[in-house]
């Protein structure tokens, strides 16, 4: 208890510093006003008399006036602006009663206040947040007397205890005990939040925050935006004036919180660590790997929290190190604590597309959920049809054409072997670089590009937004903003196709170009106001700054290529040879033959793009019995 005292006195001691902190900056705002009115008084009494100090007391009472005005407003923004807040799913005491049953034995156990609510954050971390502020929406309608706080109004003078925010994952993934220990640290520090120095200094901090935060906004009356510019400027005073002793309060409470709950199932928490770290390990890649194939084509797989159990479990039968962990799902998991956990998986998983990729908030026709059972036939398969058909497309647009022989369909039909045929360097040459202006034909001519020609534009580099068809996320459009950006993305187009052969680059850009207008951003529909009443006001952000946490860089010329070539191979594989699509936890979209994965292609197809050699890729094709001249069916 010695520690944790300490640490509490080190965090209660640079709370007092930012309250001083506001004091000495009220007290400035107050000076101006306190000498005017001493100057103003001093006739009264027969003091401060004569022609100077009337010329002070008239130039000093408005200018104590400006101030005090000037620092009213500055107060008012900071006291009404709205602290930013997670993004999270709610979860009510009905929805989840041995979920907050559970949380109340812990705080008991641990003699502390219990959290007002909790709520799941589609990652693997858990914090307190406070949401007592009054924008933030209208308190509860009934009061829980087993909840601290629940059902109250934010402006009572008893303080109402933070918000627990629960990263989903670890419910599906961890055991009831396990959860508890890795959620006891977390419960521990509503104690330290409970203490007025402490709480008083949190609601400074964030009313300056969030105050810079309202200056910052886009305003097109320029007398509102002169006055938010003093506003911003003296919130970011303030704030970095005390940001340095704000952080050091948050390391004092949570020392204090974790040296609290040393004596609630320290040595269970030990091992509980481990789980956090693995149950992250398996979010990251099922997001990477499974669930942003499936954004990118406007569908949403509804149970996300599940499959990272799914992927884990096919990570612990990989690795011999992970083999004791398969033993773990025996125990009762920690999501039986919810009384639908299918509801609040599909509610999590909605959330994560918007947060990591940018998708609408609400399902539509364009942006529908897709079950595991589902997810081969309705994304693997439609994703690798679809880059065929794109690559065809392209091909057709840069006058590659159709194959000839006996062997070729008498259709036209596409075929795998007109890509072979087309990438395949048949005489030595230099690297193209995107955007020539001749590009080979497979019969010897050459073509001059027209953008009116083809319909596309020119190749700006630019790999593919992050959202969906349906436009979601930030997209690059096909014209440049700036001279300086479209050269930058020009010399950075150059140097990732600078290792490819001429035809490869010029299907690459082509391709480029292509995905990135399909992808312009179009706006999505508006939820009703009947909608808008009961959504959680973090699905109502401004989706120019979605996503909030991208999962990967745009994909560079070289990539698509790459993809849509393997997606071609793929699409013959399952019509010539009869392999199927196939789900792969920690890989994702993966191709099936006779049940088995077949073996890896991403080398067979790099020697393709990058040397022009055909003969390996080739090869692997005839060993499987994939037929390249026959043709296959696009989307």
């Amino acid at each position: 208890m010695g520690v944790e005292a300490g640490a509490q006195a080190a965090a209660r001691y640079r709370a007092l510093v930012v309250l001083r902190i506001r004091s000495r900056a009220l007290a400035v705002a107050l000076l101006p006003a306190a000498v005017a009115v001493i100057l103003l008084a001093g006739p009264a009494t027969g003091r401060l008399t004569g022609p100077g100090w009337d010329a002070a007391r008239w130039a000093l009472t408005p200018v104590a006036v400006l101030v005090l005005l000037a620092a009213a407003g500055v107060a008012l923004v900071v006291a009404r602006a709205r602290p930013a807040i997670s993004p999270t799913v709610p979860i009510t005491e009905e929805a989840a009663p041995d979920l907050y049953r559970m949380v109340r034995d812990l705080a008991d156990r641990l003699d502390v206040p219990a959290p007002s609510a909790i709520a799941l954050t589609p990652d693997c971390d858990s914090w307190l947040e406070d949401r007592t502020h009054r924008a933030h929406g209208p308190p509860p309608a009934e009061e829980h007397d087993d909840i601290a706080g629940a059902g109250t109004y934010p402006h009572r003078r008893h303080p109402v205890s933070p918000v627990l925010v629960i990263g989903s994952p670890f419910l599906w993934w961890m055991r009831v005990g396990e959860l508890r220990a890795v959620l006891a640290p977390v419960v521990a520090g509503t104690g330290p939040s409970a203490h007025p120095d402490i709480a008083a200094a949190r609601r400074f901090v964030r009313g300056l925050d969030a105050a810079v935060a309202v200056a910052s906004g886009p305003r097109r009356d320029p007398v509102s935006r002169a006055v938010l510019a003093g506003v911003g400027w003296v919130a970011r005073l303030l704030l970095r004036s005390c940001r340095g002793h704000a952080a050091e309060m948050e390391r004092g409470v949570a020392a204090a919180a974790a040296e609290r709950a040393q004596a609630v199932d320290y040595g269970l928490r030990i091992v509980a660590q481990e789980q956090v770290g693995l149950a992250y390990a398996g979010w990251d890649r099922l997001l990477t790997r499974v669930a942003l194939p499936a954004w990118r084509m406007g569908r949403w797989p509804s149970r996300l929290d599940a499959g990272v159990v799914a992927a884990l479990t096919e990570l612990s039968r990989r690795d011999r190190l992970a083999e004791g962990f398969a033993s773990r799902l025996g125990e009762r998991p920690a999501c039986d604590l919810l009384e639908e956990p299918g509801a609040v998986d599909e509610a999590a998983s909605l959330l994560a597309a918007r947060l990591f990729h940018g998708g609408p908030a609400w399902p539509g026709p364009d942006w529908s959920p897709v079950a595991w059972s589902e997810y081969p036939e309705e994304v693997v398969d439609r994703k690798w049809r679809l880059d065929a058909a794109r690559l065809h497309r392209v091909l057709d647009a840069l006058g590659v054409r159709p194959l000839t022989g006996p062997t070729a369909p008498a259709t036209g039909a596409p075929t795998l072997a007109r890509v072979l045929d087309h990438l395949t360097d048949t005489t030595p040459d230099s690297p193209a670089v995107p955007g020539d202006d001749a590009t080979p034909r497979t019969d010897g001519t050459t073509r001059t590009d027209s953008t009116t020609a083809t319909g596309l534009g020119p190749a700006t580099g630019a790999g593919p937004a992050t959202g969906p068809a349906t436009g979601a996320g930030p997209a690059t459009g096909p014209g440049p903003a700036h001279p300086t950006s479209s050269s930058s993305a020009a010399d950075d187009e150059e140097e990732d196709l600078s290792g490819t052969t001429a035809r490869s680059a010029a299907l690459a850009a082509r391709l480029s170009a292509e995905l990135s207008r399909e992808e312009s951003p179009t706006p999505h529909p508006s939820p009703t106001a009947s909608d808008a009443t009961t959504a959680d006001p973090a699905a109502l952000w401004d989706d120019r700054t979605l996503p909030l946490f991208p999962l990967q860089p745009p994909r560079t010329a070289r990539d698509l290529l790459a993809d849509h070539l393997t997606a071609m191979v793929c699409c013959a594989a399952m019509d010539t040879a009869g392999a199927t699509p196939g789900l792969d936890w920690l890989d994702g979209p993966t191709l099936l033959l006779d049940g088995a994965r077949t073996p890896d292609l991403a080398p067979k197809v790099l020697a393709l793009i990058e040397d022009g050699d055909a003969t390996p890729l080739r090869a692997w094709l005839a060993d499987l019995g994939i037929r390249p001249e026959k043709p296959v069916r696009l989307a």
